[in-house]
């Protein structure tokens, strides 16, 4: 049976929340990767809205088992949130439909307001523009081995020792930007009265997800942001605090690389992005405004209005490769509707020397101009189409010629955020 890891492929925000919860009929479990509660999934079903932060979108669906792993950094009380404001929705959660891994590092009040101090005090031109939630000082105490597990909730001795090392870092740091010490009681405190309604949760999911892969279940790995983002291959530094790319679903959940059997790349039909760094094909102009405000371009965690531009077929081509995608999910097509002219970005000028991929140095990406190829739009509308006899012959015509771009076919064609407007050309799932 075949385990589908889906990945964003641009900057994220490609619709993720949607697709997956559509692949999760066909899967027995759904397992959350990577990321914090800074990346937003909104799920429309059946007229109903879902937003999620930290858990995966699987738990709107009954019977099946989601999963919070380990490369996830969890931030427990917005979960506890999160759980009981899904629940007055009617959706059932409970230790049987929903697990955290015990390894999993827990994003604490402290991380927050470092992360928000030092954008305060970051100079002109410096500022990350994170959602000031805590991911990025949380994955640093991840590797500078002093976070707070799931798992040390259950044993005193080793919270403290645990809260002990990690305000060893903390304190000076704080001190330097001028923020007073933690008060190291009050953080025990808010461990131990949150503890039992995380550890009820715990379980060693590198075990089950090993016996549920032997005993044929079907699994759907889901990341978050997108792999532009990527701490690795993103625009550093103006990325994530983790590794987003699909080979990450393996060591964020205690799985082998051998469990992957398809890569699915999550793809707008044009561009977006949330936050600063380089954009090259970003519209700061009235077709700019146009997508943003047909496409609803508005973080779902923050608020923030999202930049857009044109697709950017260097970009995915990209990313196709650095996560090895098998096919895409290309979503939002809908949002072209009654553009008479379409640009897709098929190269940089950079310096007068053109390139066919967006260069690693942060300062050759801000000089990136870029090429573009027209095609003729569409007057017809697309949304809720749900096959391709439904599509205007113009929107085919664009669909293919993205494929040809990127070198990667399309998968799945999404027409509008309902679950079922979905043309599914080949089923990821499939044996």
């Amino acid at each position: 049976m075949a385990n589908v890891v889906v990945v964003g492929a641009q900057w994220g925000d490609e619709g993720k929340g949607k697709i997956v919860d559509w692949l999760s009929e066909r899967a027995d479990v759904i397992a959350r990767f990577q990321g914090g509660h800074n990346a937003g999934h909104t799920l429309v079903i059946d007229g109903t809205v879902y937003k999620l932060n930290a858990l995966p979108s699987g738990v709107v669906r009954g019977g099946k088992l989601s999963i919070i792993g380990n490369g996830v950094v969890l931030d427990p009380w917005h979960l506890v949130e999160e759980i009981r404001a899904i629940q007055e929705q009617g959706v059932e959660i409970s230790p049987e439909v929903l697990m955290i891994a015990e390894n999993t590092p827990l994003i604490l009040p402290i991380h927050g307001e470092l992360d928000r101090a030092r954008e305060e005090a970051a100079s002109k031109g410096t500022k990350i523009g994170t959602t000031g939630r805590g991911i990025g000082p949380a994955y640093e105490d991840k590797v500078g081995r002093r976070s707070v597990r799931v798992a040390d909730l259950a044993d005193p001795a080793t919270l403290e020792a645990r809260v002990d090392r990690a305000l060893q870092h903390h304190d000076p740091l704080r001190k330097g930007l001028g923020i007073k010490a933690v008060n190291r009681e009050a953080l025990l405190d808010q461990l131990r009265a949150i503890a039992p309604e995380i550890l009820r949760y715990a379980a060693p999911v590198w075990k089950v997800l090993n016996e549920k892969r032997r005993a044929g279940k079907r699994i759907l790995f889901e990341g978050a942001q997108g792999a532009l983002l990527d701490i690795d291959f993103g625009t550093y530094p103006f990325v994530t605090s983790s590794n987003v790319i699909a080979g990450q679903a393996a060591t964020g959940v205690g799985i082998g690389p051998g469990a992957i059997d398809y890569v699915l790349g999550l793809v707008k039909a044009y561009t977006t992005r949330v936050g600063e760094g380089p954009f090259p094909a970003e519209l700061n102009d009235a077709d700019g405004e146009r997508l943003g405000k047909r496409g609803h371009e508005f973080g779902t965690t923050t608020g923030r209005k999202r930049r857009c531009g044109w697709f950017d077929a260097c970009l995915v081509r990209q990313t196709c490769v650095t996560s090895g995608v098998t096919g895409i999910a290309l979503t939002k097509i809908d949002v072209l509707d009654g553009f008479e002219t379409l640009k897709i970005c098929i190269g940089y000028d950079l310096d007068g020397t053109r390139l066919d991929y967006l260069p690693t140095a942060a300062d050759q990406q801000a000089r990136c101009t870029p090429i573009y190829e027209e095609m003729p739009g569409w007057s017809e509308s697309t949304e809720g189409a749900r096959s391709w006899a439904e599509l205007p012959g113009n929107a085919v015509k664009y669909v293919r010629r993205i494929e040809e771009l990127i070198n990667c076919p399309v998968a799945l064609l999404s027409t509008s955020p309902e679950r079922d407007d979905t043309i599914l050309v080949t089923d990821p799932f499939a044996d």
